[in-house]
């Protein structure tokens, strides 16, 4: 996570043009991916190397290539892991049938599921054991979609992705119902398809606030903000992160010119940069810091940079480390 080297067209000082780059607040890290993060450095130092991780620890290369160096060792599967090293557990979340394997084979293991995620498996569960057949708003196939479907029995939860679903789709019987979403969506990518389940189905809760994760939510008030008088906005993080590929759309629904996905430093096409003459820069939950300071350097080498904090969201949420690394 180096800063990277700006381009061999690099103008003199003399000849750089201005331009104004806005930092939004918060960006990066989440106190869920910083969780997960020290989980795995953690349980490396407590029981040396090699740790086993299943799946992705978060959403992004930079991250997880830090981590093998250090000895992590990124599976897709338990049959994958050794009966004899910790394992760790994305911070997406897992299928029950997940640590129910570990158990059975006496695994060592450590869950870094996002708090959040765990309160939504929670009320999952409440919602089944009280005759509630649920309906999940979120993205097939992404991890935690696949853990939250994984807590309840098959045909417990129905997926909707869009608002073609929501209108598609049939209540089981007669069996009340409830709903839960993927984190890393926010009020704004449900509305829709909460209004059209509201109108078919009135007995449904309006959405409450401490529903959403508040890092997403916080991330995405704070690229709205970025995106007006912004010409272009870069978000650092990458093609498989849901926050943030969501916080490019919301940028773009803002109002930003244009708005652009970089996994770093290098992956900026400087032709993006002709006649604009403000940049705002934000990061998703799963980037860190030394990336987004390293788009700073790469504009600053480029250009006669105004650097300016966006005010926003301050956060102090923090999560406990698993008993059995501070033990």
């Amino acid at each position: 996570m180096d800063a990277l080297a700006p381009s061999p067209v690099t103008p003199p000082p003399e000849l750089r043009r201005p331009l104004t780059v806005r930092m939004a607040t918060p960006r990066g890290f989440c106190a869920g991916v910083d969780r997960a993060i020290q989980i795995v450095e953690r349980a490396i130092e407590k029981f040396g190397a090699p740790v086993y991780v299943r799946h992705e620890i978060v959403h992004n290369k930079h991250v997880v290539d830090r981590l093998k160096g250090l000895g992590a060792v990124f599976v897709k599967d338990l049959d994958e892991c050794p009966d004899d090293r910790p394992v760790v557990f994305s911070a997406h979340g897992v299928p029950k049938s997940v640590p129910a394997t570990a158990r059975a084979r006496e695994l060592m293991f450590l869950d870094a599921t996002c708090p959040l995620v765990s309160k939504v498996h929670v009320e999952a569960e409440r919602h089944h054991a009280n005759g509630r057949h649920i309906i999940l708003i979120g993205h097939a196939g992404h991890p935690e979609v696949v853990g939250t479907l994984g807590q309840l029995p098959d045909g417990a939860i129905s997926l909707i992705e869009t608002v073609e679903d929501a209108e598609a789709f049939q209540r089981p019987g007669d069996l009340p119902l409830a709903y839960a979403t993927q984190t890393t969506l926010s009020l704004d990518d449900t509305s829709e398809i909460l209004r059209v389940l509201k109108r078919r189905f009135p007995e449904l809760p309006d959405p409450h606030k401490e529903d959403i994760c508040y890092a997403t939510t916080n991330r995405q008030e704070a690229v709205k903000q970025l995106a007006v008088g912004s010409d272009l906005v870069l978000v650092v993080g990458s093609k498989n992160s849901s926050n943030s590929v969501r916080l490019v759309e919301v940028a773009l629904r803002a109002g930003a010119g244009d708005a652009r996905l970089i996994d770093d430093a290098s992956h900026i096409d400087w032709d993006w940069l002709e006649g604009v003459s403000t940049v705002g820069v934000t990061a998703g939950a799963s980037a860190p810091e030394p990336l987004v300071q390293a788009v700073v350097q790469a504009l600053q080498h480029r250009f006669d940079v105004t650097l300016a904090d966006d005010p926003g969201q301050r956060e102090t949420v923090t999560f406990k480390l698993p008993r059995a690394l501070t033990a």
